[in-house]
């Protein structure tokens, strides 16, 4: 045994693990030289279980880094289980005030700063151009390059300001595609000239504003590389991102247990060929999250060093950079910025909202509501049992508010039967109906259709990207966090503060 290359393999690897305190196997590979830790929502209870966790991870490791996939919006594990009290991307990206992106994310900063966190793999840098995109849409601040990238540098300014490493994602850009990667391999078709005008606009503002950390994305980008996902490709990440763009900082893997890589190369031949293509550090833990697994990395990473499939060097540079955000982290962490006045989160949402309507609108309502949600099934960077929607927060606003949620129906069934049945509870008053993304949806969209066809006063409640017209009566959200679906109650109930809706018109 190398205990020297082990540890340099260690260095780079960050791990998931099961639980709410630290394993045994876990607290050992830190104190053996374990450079990283990553938080899931399965990780999480309350901010005083996660504050007592991070300090026994740095009891082993003291210059651990403890990072967390925390977007806030719909991809949430600080509260996966309550849903976001802060709107995601595209609502700021909506309300377009860089001052308010960079005060919600220096807000976020200071809470992870406070209960031990180091680095956050946020903000989403990715230009949602494919409107059909079932893994970006709110996650990016919306569709128009140098409009992403002012939000971009916004947000990592705002969090990083409060001593926690913001991490742009994903490179070199996710939002041209209309395949979710945890699935398979999307394919960026640009050729380099667009990727220059579209893609890499963001990124490009990123490096310069100096983010810490950079996300590959799984994709394959012929123009640059034909042959390998960005993630496993020299091109991309050290031709490209190194050489071209000049970032110095940590180069992060997306999870790379996703079937975009892992189906083809494995496991641990993804996470070599990571390394080797100019990657530093290796996330794995969101589904593989146990001793072997670790493990099972470090060991073939040390014996692609031995066999020469990896350069030491290279090896060497990459557990370098790691130790480089670690230090950057331990000396952010003696003065983080403070909170602010306030927590920004509900005042973000409501600045963000549009409504749209032909005749008189129907807001606010006199009697309470019967809400109907169309619930999709949601790509794997939500946890699964985020809460979403109006149904609960308009029950809270105006009692007697009463409602039913329609999930997708199985191939070939027909969703016809729900939603009159839907229809008949709702006889007698107004309907409220929320969805998320429906222009993606058949289903969702016929079940629209049939509901404003019966109830043309329908006021439909847009929780994802907004991108077709559903009826006379329309608001829009984007975004399914609590903060935003306490936004669009606010409203429907007539309680929202004076002034907050300056644009009274969606336009998708």
């Amino acid at each position: 045994m190398d205990r020297r290359l082990n540890r340099l393999a260690d260095a780079v690897l960050q791990p998931g693990f099961i639980g709410t305190t630290p394993p045994d196997w876990l607290r050992r590979r830190l104190h053996d030289g374990l450079g990283s830790v990553a938080l899931f929502a399965r990780n999480i209870v309350d901010p005083d279980q996660v504050g007592r966790l991070t300090a026994t991870l740095r009891a082993e490791a003291p210059d651990v880094i403890v990072a967390i996939d925390e977007e806030a919006g719909d991809v949430t594990r600080l509260e996966a289980h309550t849903g976001s009290s802060r709107p995601g991307n595209l609502a700021l990206g909506a309300a377009d005030d860089p001052s308010l992106t960079a005060a919600v994310a220096r807000h976020l900063g200071a809470e992870l700063a406070a209960l031990g966190l180091t680095l956050d793999y946020a903000p989403s840098a990715d230009v949602n151009s494919n409107p059909d995109n079932p893994v970006i849409g709110v996650r990016a601040f919306g569709a128009d390059p140098e409009h992403v990238a002012r939000h971009t540098v916004a947000w990592i300014e705002g969090l990083q300001s409060a001593g926690v490493a913001a991490c742009a994602k994903h490179f070199p850009g996710h939002g041209d595609t209309a395949i979710d990667s945890h699935h398979d391999v999307p394919v960026i078709t640009a050729d380099r000239a667009a990727l220059d005008a579209c893609e890499l606009v963001p990124f490009r503002a990123a490096i310069a504003a100096g983010v810490k950390s950079i996300m590959t994305g799984h994709l394959v980008v012929p123009a640059v590389d034909p042959d390998r996902p960005a993630t496993l490709s020299g091109a991309i990440l050290t031709g490209l991102l190194r050489d071209e763009l000049g970032f110095d900082g940590l180069i992060v893997t997306d999870a790379i247990e996703m079937q975009a890589v892992r189906r083809r190369y494995g496991l641990a031949g993804a996470a070599v060929a990571a390394i080797a293509a100019g990657a530093d550090a290796v996330c794995v833990g969101g589904e593989h999250a146990d001793e072997a697994t670790a493990v099972a990395l470090r060991d073939a990473i040390v014996a692609a060093v031995i066999d020469g499939t990896l350069p030491e060097e290279r090896l060497a540079d990459a557990a370098a950079r790691v130790a480089t955000l670690a230090t950057w982290s331990r000396r952010a962490r003696v003065a983080p910025a403070g909170n602010g006045t306030g927590h920004p989160g509900l005042a973000a949402a409501r600045r963000a909202l549009r409504l749209a309507t032909g005749t008189v609108p129907p807001w606010p309502l006199t009697t309470p509501a019967f809400v109907i949600e169309l619930s999709p099934a949601t790509n794997m960077a939500i946890a699964p049992d985020t809460p979403w929607g109006v149904l609960a927060p308009l029950s809270g606003l105006m009692p007697g508010t009463i409602g039913t949620r329609i999930t997708a129906p199985e191939p070939g069934e027909r969703i016809d039967a729900a939603v009159d049945t839907a229809l008949r509870a709702a006889t007698g008053r107004p309907l409220v109906i929320a969805v998320r993304d429906a222009h993606r949806h058949p289903w969702m969209t016929a079940a629209l259709a049939r509901a404003t066809a019966a109830h043309p006063d329908t006021i439909v409640v847009e929780m994802g990207v907004p991108a077709g017209s559903y009826g006379s009566h329309q608001i829009a959200t984007y975004g399914a966090s609590t903060a935003c679906g306490l936004a669009a109650a606010e409203v429907l109930a007539g309680v929202t503060p004076a002034g907050v809706l300056t644009e009274p018109l969606l336009t998708a």
